[in-house]
C-alpha cells in the first residue's frame, strides 16, 4: 500500500464521535462526516474543509448514499445512533467498520461503556468489527483489552476507550485494506450479554440496592443520566461516594461521619457521600454541603 492515508466516510454522532474523529484525522483523510441534524454542530470540528450531511433515519442515509457519488471504499461508524441498513454496507468495497467499546461479544448495544462499569467488571476493551445485519454481531478485525480501575468513571473510561479506538484503526485498518488481514468471526457468540439505552429514572438511587452497587452506579452514570436522591430537602446529584461495608442500619437513615461526609445505610453497608452538586448550585464537598444545610439532615 501507499503511504497515502486512506479515505473513509465516517459516521458519528455527539461528544464521543467528535473526540473521536479529532483524533482519527491524523491517519485517514476523511472524506465526508454523516451526523444526526441535532448533533451537526458538534461534529463540526475537523481542521479540514470536510463536507458534513444530516440525516435522522436509514431511508434518509440510503438516500444521502445514493445522491452523492464517495470516492472512499471504506466507513468508519462509532457511536453513530442509526440503524445501517445492508445497502449502506455494500455502498462501501470494504465495508463499514464500528469502533464498538467493550469485548465482544459482551455488552452488544446502545451503551457498553456503563454497563462495563455497572456490572463491576475488572476489563472492557475496544472491538473492530465489519457492520452487519445484526446487533453487534459482526466479523472482527481486532479486540484489545482495557483494564478498569476501581475508581474510573465513565467519563475516564469513555477518554482511555477513545484513545485505544484510534490506535487500533490506525493500526488494523491498513492491512484489511490490502487483504493481509482476514476479519474472524466473534468468540463465544452463546456468551453475548447486552446493555440497554438509559433513562433518566435509571439514576435515581435506591437504597435497598447494597451500596458496592450504588457507588457502581453513580461512577457509570456521572455523564448520563447522573445518579439523584434527596439530602436535607434538597434534589442533589451524587458526584463522588465510597462504601463503608461493615455499617449497618436502618436502610435509607442519613447521618453525618466522624470525618465530615454523608452516610446512608444500605441493604448492605454505607454509601459514603464525598461530593455533590445540589440542584442550581456549584458541585461541593460534603463537608461544604453537611456546613450549609447539616442541620436539616
Amino acid at each position: 500500500m501507499s503511504d497515502a492515508k486512506p479515505s473513509v466516510v465516517f459516521f458519528g454522532s455527539g461528544p464521543v464521535a467528535a473526540d473521536s474523529l479529532r483524533l482519527l484525522e491524523e491517519n485517514f483523510a476523511i472524506e465526508a462526516i454523516v451526523t444526526k441534524p441535532t448533533t451537526a454542530s458538534e461534529m463540526a470540528v475537523t481542521s479540514l474543509k470536510v463536507p458534513l450531511y444530516t440525516v435522522t433515519n436509514k431511508k434518509e442515509l440510503e438516500q444521502l448514499l445514493a445522491k452523492h457519488q464517495f470516492t472512499g471504499k471504506l466507513g468508519i461508524l462509532i457511536d453513530f445512533g442509526i440503524i445501517v441498513s445492508q445497502p449502506v454496507i455494500d455502498y462501501f468495497q470494504f465495508g463499514i467498520i464500528n469502533s464498538h467499546f467493550s469485548l465482544l461479544p459482551e455488552w452488544r448495544g446502545a451503551d457498553p461503556i456503563t454497563f462495563s462499569i455497572l456490572s463491576g467488571q475488572q476489563k472492557t476493551g475496544v472491538s473492530l468489527m465489519l457492520i452487519d445485519a445484526g446487533m453487534d454481531t459482526g466479523k472482527l478485525l481486532t479486540q484489545k483489552t482495557l483494564h478498569i480501575a476501581p475508581t474510573t468513571d465513565a467519563h475516564e473510561l469513555t477518554r482511555q476507550l477513545i484513545r485505544l479506538s484510534n490506535e487500533l484503526l490506525a493500526e488494523y485498518i491498513p492491512p484489511y485494506l490490502s487483504g493481509t488481514l482476514k476479519p474472524r468471526s466473534q468468540p463465544h457468540p452463546d456468551r453475548a450479554t447486552y446493555s440497554r439505552k438509559l433513562t433518566k429514572e435509571d439514576g435515581i438511587l435506591d437504597f435497598n440496592k447494597p451500596a458496592d452497587q450504588l457507588e457502581r452506579e453513580i461512577r457509570a452514570f456521572i455523564q448520563w443520566p447522573k445518579s439523584r436522591t434527596y439530602l436535607a430537602g434538597k434534589d442533589v446529584v451524587i458526584l463522588h461516594a465510597t462504601v463503608d461495608a461493615k455499617s449497618s442500619g436502618p436502610i435509607g437513615k442519613v447521618y453525618k461521619t466522624e470525618n465530615k461526609k454523608i452516610g446512608v445505610y444500605t441493604s448492605k453497608g454505607s454509601l459514603i457521600i464525598e461530593a455533590l452538586k445540589p440542584s442550581g448550585k456549584n458541585a461541593m464537598s460534603a463537608d461544604a454541603f453537611l456546613t450549609g444545610y447539616g442541620n436539616k439532615l
